[in-house]
């Protein structure tokens, strides 16, 4: 099993070479995998919970926690990432735990809402998030908005 240290941070709390780690990361996968020009550089970075999952020192995994009204009514998760050589190894399961138990923390009693990459809706109900909407396309890749209702 993998050894992993989470990290949640604000914005101003990164340090740099965290940031560029993440930015880093996430250009690689969201930009140049996908083949998707698209802003990731964005607003919400600065208000958002930057949370991390780090292995033998070096970023595994990311996602954004995103309090409500922000990017949605409900509070969110965005950017989830997992560094190329750990998939396959449920990191990414691991990682998506992680994250709702942590937005439960933070924003207590709050339903979770995402925009996934459609392919990936087994994975996100299989976590609990249930499709609330046709699929749409978000620079030229089919997407959902899932929705986990808040549970007491």
């Amino acid at each position: 099993m993998l050894e992993i240290d989470w990290q949640t941070k604000t914005f101003n709390e990164l340090t740099t070479d965290e940031l560029f780690s993440i930015l880093k990361l996430r250009q690689a996968i969201f930009v140049v995998e996908q083949e998707c020009a698209y802003p990731d550089i964005d607003d919400t970075d600065k208000v958002a919970l930057h949370f991390s999952g780090y292995i033998d020192e070096q970023l595994a995994a990311y996602v954004r926690l995103i309090k409500p009204g922000i990017t949605y009514d409900y509070a969110s998760i965005g950017r989830v990432v997992v560094a190329p050589q750990y998939r396959g190894s449920g990191l990414g399961r691991t990682l998506m735990l992680a994250a709702i138990e942590k937005l439960e923390e933070c924003y207590p009693g709050e339903s979770q809402k995402i925009g996934a990459q459609q392919h990936l809706e087994p994975f996100y109900n299989s976590l609990g998030f249930k499709t609330i909407s046709d699929m749409y396309l978000e620079d030229g890749i089919p997407h959902i908005d899932m929705l986990r209702p808040y549970s007491s």
